[in-house]
């Protein structure tokens, strides 16, 4: 119902291409990757140069300790913390695994190939760990989660080799398409196409980016994967445990791999070296797109000239603001995440179902970005505005669905509950990103903080537009802080100026300290205040 009146919702629903841009700010010690759609930061990433425990990459571990009350095991990789391997993430190849391992490690496996490897049975799905392992065992074993908090890392003996256009699965004689590639003609294309050309005894996934690719194109990309796997059973033969055998792609190369279209418009990076670097890896992976790729020269920071840190301190903390003027309130406890959505005060009187249903769909595209955004994973419940419809209800679970389809981790949503509220969970494959948006009060020496005072000109604009709506020939003092006061008039086209030339009348704007750095008040030409109902 809501969905066929509005165009807005319906293009959102039909899941439209957008514009993306990387942007790359790098030091000696970290690389911050911020990913923008149609000029919304939706992605942040942060690696640190010296980080040993990525996900995807791939050690020989030996088994520390089993604990047959977990149906698990622990493995030494050589993090601090032993790392966790459960049962339902060995794989069903396990036996072919290890003894490949025993014998690669010992030195009598003498070549990579699988040609003449016999496999072994398969391990039974709903077996024990110590039936399977035991204490010094070598194994095989594959980062799946990086190390979060206390815990060490977790991991998998399914291992993969990830390519852009396809996955290498060792041990495996299966080929699966991608089910996001609906044609069922280009679907029995790929298939053939890959079984006729994957090596003996090894599986392959074909990514949803091989659609349409010709076969030099993924010839080549498998005969790339092989090498990798060489290699990795080079520094295996013979090797001893704990040792690292193959590093997944940094950050950057990982999220081009996996994201890169024809939709990406712009790479901007600020290292000479680093943008050298992902040229050469653009143009092995995508020739035609190693153009968008810039090198950033401007005096300030990267992210500051892009306009990234004001996005960052406005999207990060308890509270995040809808342009409407509705607001969402983000709370971490130990079991899940909770989201409360906020009309705020400026809701329509007229049509309130509609009204309540706009700012609840306003509020779902933001809660997908902010998901991705901070990498929350687990449970997330989110309890949006009630409704009272059934359609609307339906709609608005539809809305959810297509916003998160842009979202790379695994997801379930389900529809709202008798209590109106909506149940997400999703994967957790790295801690949550948390960065701190307060600032140091300049009022009171550092002794407090604030929300950041650089969205403060933002909140004044927003209520303005408001007031002028309702009360368009009003005439208007704004009363701020000193501080925010010279902001304002601070220039030859200040921001009174760019005011007073939107709304057509002067807006006057006067100084008290007895406002707080981030008050603001409004009156009239009664010096009557206005009062914004909250």
């Amino acid at each position: 119902m809501f969905v066929q009146k509005h165009s807005f919702l319906r293009r959102l629903l039909n899941y439209s291409l957008v514009e993306k841009e990387l942007v790359i700010s790098s030091t000696s010690t970290e690389v911050e990757i911020a990913l923008i759609e149609n000029a919304h930061l939706v992605e942040i990433h942060s690696q640190k140069v010296n980080n040993n425990f990525s996900v995807g990459d791939i050690f020989l571990g030996s088994v520390k300790k089993l604990m047959p009350g977990l149906n698990a095991a622990f493995i030494e990789i050589g993090h601090n913390k032993d790392a966790f391997l459960h049962y339902t993430d060995l794989g069903p190849k396990l036996k072919s695994l290890t003894r490949f391992t025993q014998s690669a490690a010992n030195g009598s496996q003498n070549t990579p190939s699988l040609d003449n490897f016999i496999l072994d049975p398969e391990i039974l799905k709903t077996g024990r760990i110590d039936q399977v392992l035991a204490k010094r065992d070598l194994l095989l074993v594959q980062v799946l989660k990086e190390p979060i908090s206390t815990k060490g890392p977790r991991l998998s003996c399914e291992i993969t080799i990830p390519g852009r256009f396809l996955v290498l699965t060792p041990f495996s004689d299966i080929v699966a398409v991608s089910k996001k590639i609906a044609n069922n003609e280009e679907r029995k294309r790929l298939k053939l196409l890959i079984e006729s050309i994957k090596p003996k005894n090894f599986g392959i996934i074909v990514r949803t980016a091989a659609e349409g690719k010709l076969v030099a194109d993924l010839h080549e990309e498998l005969g790339f994967m092989m090498g990798k796997w060489n290699d990795l059973f080079s520094s295996l033969h013979k090797g001893a445990a704990p040792m690292k055998l193959l590093s997944e792609l940094d950050k950057t190369s990982s999220i081009l791999r996996d994201l890169l279209s024809d939709s990406f418009n712009k790479i901007l990076v600020d290292d000479k070296d680093l943008y050298q670097s992902i040229r050469n890896y653009l143009a092995t992976i995508a020739p035609d797109q190693v153009g968008i790729v810039q090198l950033y020269k401007g005096n300030n920071p990267i992210f500051e000239s892009m306009g990234i840190i004001k996005q960052i301190k406005s999207s990060f903390g308890k509270t995040a603001s809808l342009p409407s003027g509705a607001y969402l309130v983000i709370e971490h406890t130990e079991a899940m995440h909770v989201i409360d959505v906020n009309s705020g005060h400026k809701m329509s009187s007229q049509n309130a179902d509609e009204a309540i249903m706009r700012v609840n769909v306003e509020a779902a595209a933001e809660i997908a970005r902010q998901l991705r955004l901070r990498d929350i994973g687990g449970i997330i419940i989110v309890d949006f505005i009630d409704m009272k419809n059934s359609e609307y209800k339906k709609d608005l679970l539809s809305v959810m669905r297509a916003a998160m389809k842009k979202d790379r981790a695994q997801h379930t949503i389900l529809p709202l509950s008798k209590f109106g509220l909506m149940q997400i969970t999703r994967q957790r494959v790295r801690p949550e990103v948390k960065i701190d948006t307060t600032e140091v009060c300049p009022t009171c020496n550092g002794t407090g903080k604030i929300n950041p005072s650089i969205l403060i000109v933002d909140d004044i604009e927003r209520d303005l537009n408001f007031i002028f709506q309702s009360r368009p020939s009003a005439k208007i003092t704004i009363v701020t802080h000193p501080y925010i006061h010279a902001f304002l008039k601070m220039g030859l086209y200040s921001k009174q100026l760019q005011w007073s030339f939107r709304h057509m009348k002067w807006i006057k704007i006067s100084p008290s300290n007895e406002q707080h750095i981030s008050g603001y008040q409004f009156f009239d030409e009664n010096n009557d205040q206005i009062r914004l109902n909250s």
